[in-house]
C-alpha cells in the first residue's frame, strides 16, 4: 500500500516537472471540453502544432477558458516560439482567472517574452531600467512617425493650394473684384487626421504592424478586439481600432 502511494506521488511530481508548474486543474468544464482533452493528448504525443489547433478550437467553443489560454501560452513560449502570441494568451489567462495561484510566475513569463521580442530587434540587457528606456524609445519613435505623417499632409495641402486657387478663379472686368472673388472662392480642404474606427487586414500584415501604423499600443489593440488571435489574421478581416 505504501509502495502504491509512493508511485502516485512520483507520477504527480513528474507531471508538474513536464508542464512547468502548471496551475492546478480542477474537474471543471474547461478541462473536460473535448478539444481541450484532444490538445492535451497531442502535447503528450509531442504534436505541438496539432495541440495549438486543438486548444484554439477549444477557445472557439469557450472564449473565456483560462486553461486553454494558459496551454496556448506555454506552447507559444516553449514549443512554437512566438513571444507576442504567448504574451497575449498569458494575459488572457490572468484576465479570466484573476485568482490564479501561479499569477506571479505568469507575470514573470510575460516579462521574459517581452524581452525576447525586444531581442529580435536589438541586443537587450535584462535590467529593469533598460527595459523602461526601450519602452520610452519605442513611444518616442511612434510619436515621431505620427508627427512626420502630420507635416507631410500639411506640405501636400500647401502644394495643392495654388492649383485650387487657379481653378476657382473667375476673371472679372475689375481687377480688384477678380482678386476678391478668387479669395472668396478659395477654400482649401482641411487635412483630416482622424483615425478610422476599423482596419481591413491586407496580405502580409501582422497585428504588431497594424498597431505601429496607427500609433497604437499593441495591448490597447488586443483589448479592442477580445478573442482575436494574432496568429490567425485573415486578408480582408476587420480589426477594431481603439479610440484616440
Amino acid at each position: 500500500m505504501e509502495f502504491r502511494h509512493w508511485l502516485c506521488a512520483l507520477a504527480i511530481a513528474s507531471t508538474l516537472a513536464l508542464n512547468g508548474c502548471e496551475p492546478s486543474q480542477s474537474d471543471s468544464d474547461d478541462t473536460k471540453e473535448p478539444h481541450f482533452v484532444l490538445g492535451q493528448s497531442r502535447v503528450n504525443a509531442m504534436d505541438y502544432q496539432g495541440a495549438v489547433e486543438a486548444f484554439e478550437e477549444s477557445l472557439e467553443t469557450n472564449p473565456h477558458s483560462a486553461q486553454a489560454h494558459y496551454q496556448l501560452a506555454m506552447l507559444f513560449e516553449q514549443k512554437i516560439p512566438d513571444p507576442a502570441a504567448a504574451i497575449y494568451h498569458y494575459q488572457q489567462y490572468l484576465k479570466f482567472d484573476p485568482q490564479a495561484p501561479n499569477a506571479d510566475v505568469v507575470n514573470q513569463r510575460i516579462i521574459a517574452c517581452k524581452q525576447q521580442l525586444a531581442a529580435d530587434v536589438m541586443a537587450m540587457p535584462t535590467a529593469p531600467a533598460a527595459l523602461k528606456q526601450i519602452e520610452q524609445l519605442t513611444e518616442a519613435n511612434q510619436k515621431l512617425q505620427a508627427d512626420l505623417a502630420y507635416y507631410s499632409n500639411q506640405w501636400v495641402a500647401a502644394k495643392m493650394a495654388p492649383a485650387v486657387q487657379q481653378n476657382n478663379f473667375t476673371p472679372e472686368r475689375n481687377a480688384g473684384s477678380a482678386s476678391t472673388s478668387a479669395t472668396q472662392n478659395f477654400s482649401p480642404k482641411p487635412v483630416s487626421n482622424a483615425r478610422p474606427h476599423t482596419h481591413t487586414v491586407a496580405a502580409g500584415e501582422t497585428l504588431a504592424g497594424i498597431a505601429r501604423k496607427y500609433d497604437i499600443r499593441l495591448n490597447a489593440l488586443l483589448e479592442a478586439n477580445p478573442g482575436l488571435n494574432p496568429k490567425k489574421l485573415r486578408i480582408s478581416q476587420s480589426v477594431n481600432l481603439p479610440s484616440p
